[in-house]
């Protein structure tokens, strides 16, 4: 490749897999310049700056800011959020890294990247793919399922507050393929670094693969708790994604994937959809995460951020930490009063006193939890 930093994009880290802001992290620790491109300068941007970042501040969809990042680069790493935008910012990156003369793109997507896959967004995936190996640019792609960290955040809210998952992923013996913000990241700085690429290669990542009542089992495991699944409908987990500040793009698709993971093949089915892939230890250097490990980590990083005064602006759960401005507890006055009871010291994960529990992806608040479901059971964790 061509001298010159990476440019990694959503290097801030989002409110999910992060994997930008793993990539900038694994690349700096490695002694490779970075080239940090953020929305938004705040204490995310600080410490990549700390780190040796060169922090540039910037927009996807727009085409000065975009080329000016990419300007001198060697190579990009480029995560666009589940939300509109994906084509036009993928036609403005893929015209500036031409215009650059960068030597390699690597991109994030879904794991399945075709013209009739299941969801709107993949078939997206599949589009801009095309562009930016049109661009000439050597484009490769880290083909990624469904994060550990998605599965956090789709659970915390109702757990939280109820001990209970409330989803629309059918029977216990749905299986859903897992991948490690992590474990992604690793295998992109690997691809991002490796001496050849073939333009074109796809990487797939899938760290484990599970059925929903191991997923539930863990959870409990992990936290030590008894944890209940309630299956929801559709309609009704995007009712409730919608109100609590879901994007209309990001519903759409989970909602088309949920419907996808239902239908797919059992566990010793035929034919075997899922494996888990050899990629992460070939270009990511280790062993795949355990969703069990990420699990269990997260509880450990809450007690030990409890145990210190919250920064400003920041909620807990009984299970992780997020920023509020990406928490869906952030989506209302009820939810923000949630987060302000739990800052000063309601951290039991019930509600404050004259507050609304709060609403969730699962499809309600309230006792129209109580009407929700036609299917429950409880992990065998105690």
């Amino acid at each position: 490749m061509a001298e010159g930093p990476i440019l990694v994009t959503g290097a801030a880290g989002g409110s999910q897999g992060k994997t930008g802001r793993h990539v900038s992290e694994l690349l700096l620790a490695r002694g490779v310049a970075v080239r940090a491109f953020v929305h938004s300068l705040d204490e995310r941007s600080d410490h990549l700056s700390a780190l040796g970042a060169e922090v540039v501040q910037g927009d996807f969809l727009d085409y000065a800011s975009v080329a000016r990042a990419a300007e001198g680069v060697s190579a990009i790493y480029f995560a666009y959020p589940v939300q509109a935008g994906l084509l036009e910012a993928t036609a403005i990156m893929a015209d500036a890294a031409r215009r650059a003369g960068v030597s390699r793109l690597v991109d994030m997507v879904m794991l399945l990247s075709t013209p009739n896959a299941p969801t709107p967004r993949m078939r997206q995936n599949y589009l801009s793919e095309q562009v930016f190996e049109w661009a000439g640019i050597g484009a490769a792609h880290v083909r990624a399922t469904v994060f550990y960290e998605n599965v956090r955040a789709l659970a915390r809210p109702t757990l939280a507050a109820y001990g209970t998952v409330r989803l629309p992923w059918g029977s216990d013996t749905t299986v859903v393929p897992l991948a490690s913000g992590e474990d992604v990241a690793r295998v992109a700085v690997g691809v991002l670094t490796s001496p050849s690429v073939a333009p074109g290669s796809a990487f797939p990542v899938i760290s484990e693969v599970l059925t929903l009542r191991e997923i539930i089992d863990t959870l409990g495991r992990g936290l030590g708790r008894a944890v209940q699944y309630q299956e929801i409908t559709d309609d009704q987990w995007r009712a409730g994604a919608l109100a609590a500040g879901y994007n209309e793009h990001a519903v759409d698709h989970l909602s088309q994937l949920w419907r996808s993971l239902r239908a797919a093949p059992r566990r010793g089915e035929a034919p075997r959809r899922y494996e888990v892939t050899d990629t992460i230890v070939e270009l990511g250097g280790r062993q795949p995460q355990r969703f069990e490990e990420f699990v269990r980590e997260g509880r450990q990083t809450s007690r030990r951020i409890r145990s210190a005064p919250a920064p400003r602006g920041w909620c807990s759960s009984r299970w992780g930490w997020s920023g509020c401005s990406a928490c869906p507890c952030s989506s209302s006055g009820a939810r923000r009063a949630t987060c302000a009871g739990r800052r000063s010291g309601g951290g039991s994960g019930s509600p404050p006193r004259g507050t609304r529990p709060p609403a969730s992806p699962g499809g309600g608040s309230g006792c129209g939890w109580s009407r929700s479901s036609s299917r429950s059971w409880r992990s065998s964790s105690s």
